[in-house]
């Protein structure tokens, strides 16, 4: 005996309503439509499910049999359409993210592409900027960067640490010495306006007299002039293996060891009352695969 959901789904509205016509008007079917159906389920079972009276229709002894197992199906099913509504209920909105412009460019632009090509539902918004931005005043939703948070209602919900190593052109590289010093090096360096950054306070810590050969206050202009040949730049060890990245893997690493503190570490930091929306907990996901694969 081969049994349809769909008819058994008839044949619980029927004894619900006590009646085809109500049973017709509650399914927005018709009640020919209805009694043909119930017919060919009576066709199929081999016995009359319901008594037909003028007041209405009352479960046979066939029906009285069939009843339970049309409800534990019924049961069954409804649960299986909140499961499978919990898991199509997918995260959606828009996500801001603020970084450092060199994390932005070469970590979360990637990171970005990832998320858009299984989840096009979520909008990432970079923020990339020098600037801590206020998570608590909603300026954004999430922040990766390179001071801990001291604020108790931030949370550092990941971190990953870095030797920071020395990068150049190949063409730049091929000029110099078997075994250059720091002082050898043309360096390529955030503009003055930003020269109270950790890289450029230790450049002019090491180097007497310390003049960069190139200054922007755009990161991705200063990649650009590393590219080009023009100096040298301190970058993240672990962001030059990272596997999107096709600007880093036109550089090289020189073996300069810049010391034990050159260290780089970045934070992910989320407000407290923002880490369990959905759409904020999908993208942290893939920020912590991203750090994990970093470390």
């Amino acid at each position: 005996m081969n049994l349809r959901w769909d008819d058994l789904k008839l044949f619980l509205a029927v004894h619900e309503h006590g009646s085809l016509s109500g049973a017709a008007r509650a399914l927005k079917l018709g009640q020919p439509t209805l009694s043909r159906r119930i017919a060919e389920l009576e066709e199929v079972v081999g016995e009359a499910l319901f008594e037909r009276k003028s007041q209405g229709a009352s479960l046979t002894a066939a029906g009285q049999k069939l009843l339970p197992a049309a409800q534990s199906m019924a049961e069954w099913a409804n649960e299986a359409e909140i499961s499978v509504k919990k898991q199509t209920h997918l995260p959606e909105g828009k996500v801001r993210i603020a970084a450092p412009p060199g994390i932005a460019y070469e970590v979360v632009v990637p990171l970005a592409a990832k998320i858009r090509k299984q989840y096009p539902q979520i909008q990432i918004e970079v923020l990339s900027g020098v600037e801590i931005l206020n998570l608590g005043r909603g300026e954004a939703d999430l922040s990766l960067r390179t001071q801990k948070p001291g604020d108790a209602d931030l949370v550092c919900m990941d971190e990953v640490s870095s030797a920071m190593r020395v990068y150049v052109s190949k063409s730049y590289g091929a000029k110099l010495s078997p075994h250059p010093s720091m002082a050898d090096l043309d360096w390529i360096c955030w503009s003055t306006s930003y020269d109270g950054f950790r890289t450029e306070q230790e450049l002019r810590a090491l180097i007497p007299n310390f003049k960069p050969a190139f200054t922007s206050d755009d990161f991705i202009v200063q990649m650009a002039a590393c590219k080009a040949g023009l100096g040298a730049m301190i970058l993240p060890q672990a962001m030059h293996r990272y596997a999107g990245l096709g600007e880093l893997n036109a550089l090289q690493e020189l073996d300069i060891d810049l010391g034990p503190s050159a260290v780089g570490t970045l934070y992910l930091v989320c407000h407290k009352r923002h880490r369990h929306l959905p759409k904020v907990q999908l993208v942290m996901d893939f920020i912590f695969g991203e750090f994990a694969s970093l470390r």
